[in-house]
């Protein structure tokens, strides 16, 4: 699936992931009225809202795009039915020829470990039967039980061809409570990369690993030093946009040949309409404000790039 990340990214010349992580509070009273008029104020109402809202932004930049990344927290809040809404936007992603990278930071050991990566990048066979359940093309993964929870996850990777991207240097601000601890003198995060790009080297695409890693926008000079840490494997780097981070503060995480990142926008995208350059566009317009976001984004990594 790395191969396929890749081929989508040089095809689209975008290395953008757009973050569908829809709230209530995104979405426009249109879309909302609607669903709960069939549907009641009720968390399938809720859930019929978020997949319509989520179906208008892929239609408007799908061709503009190689991957999307929703964050199923913000499913899970609306219980089973939020789960089927993220189910239907996985898959309607994947009909549009979008890698789908399941934003879900799961972390354990063992068997518990193994049945996430099956629901979620994996198969599972019921009888005479053998499904896919969520079916994402990568997921993120949290590596703080180590190799143990780390390895479950691996060999369903290799198996599927899948992949993930694990948790080296996130993008909030109370990241370094942990993650910049000094050991020997180093910080925490240094040994992460040293074990992503070990894990990595056991499942290859054709240039980069099926293992990635995720590293915050907002963090440019350690992003530099990791990517000379980690030069096979790509790099998931969120906080651009609303969290600060800038096309400029990002050629550090590609490598030479201008691949090995890309880039995720969450809010900064799918409620575009409600940021002042976009309001022009209306609550109807909200898809096309979206477009016009990921069209000026694409300019800005072009232009830093």
């Amino acid at each position: 699936m790395i191969n396929k990340l890749v081929e989508n990214i040089k095809k689209t010349e975008a290395p953008i992931v757009v973050g569908l992580d829809p709230m209530l509070s995104y979405i426009p009273s249109f879309i909302k009225e609607k669903a709960y008029a069939e549907l009641g104020e009720t968390l399938e109402g809720a859930a019929e809202a978020i997949w319509q809202y989520n179906k208008g932004i892929v239609d408007a930049v799908y061709d503009l795009i190689p991957a999307v990344k929703p964050q199923v927290a913000m499913y899970e809040q609306f219980g089973i039915p939020g789960l089927m809404a993220f189910k239907k936007t996985v898959d309607y992603c994947k009909e549009k020829g979008l890698v789908v990278i399941g934003d879900i930071k799961r972390g354990d050991i063992g068997s518990t470990s193994a049945a996430y990566a099956t629901g979620h990048i994996g198969k599972v066979t019921i009888g005479n039967n053998t499904y896919a359940p969520f079916d994402e093309d990568f997921i993120t993964v949290n590596p703080y039980l180590g190799s143990d929870g780390i390895n479950p996850f691996l060999d369903v990777c290799r198996s599927e061809n899948k992949g993930m991207f694990i948790l080296v240097k996130t993008s909030n601000p109370s990241s370094g409570e942990f993650q910049d601890r000094l050991i020997d003198g180093r910080p925490l995060y240094e040994y992460v990369a040293e074990k992503v790009a070990e894990w990595g080297s056991t499942a290859m695409g054709d240039s980069y690993s099926y293992v990635g890693a995720v590293v915050g926008a907002t963090y440019p000079e350690m992003g530099k030093l990791l990517r000379k840490l980690m030069p096979n494997n790509y790099i998931l780097v969120p906080g651009y946009g609303a969290q600060g981070g800038k096309g400029k503060d990002l050629c550090g995480f590609f490598n030479e040949d201008g691949l090995g990142a890309i880039v995720n926008s969450s809010r900064g995208i799918i409620a575009a309409y409600k940021q002042d350059e976009y309001t022009s566009y209306g609550e109807a317009g909200y898809a096309d404000a979206s477009r016009a976001a990921v069209i000026a984004m694409k300019e800005d990594l072009k232009q830093a790039l």
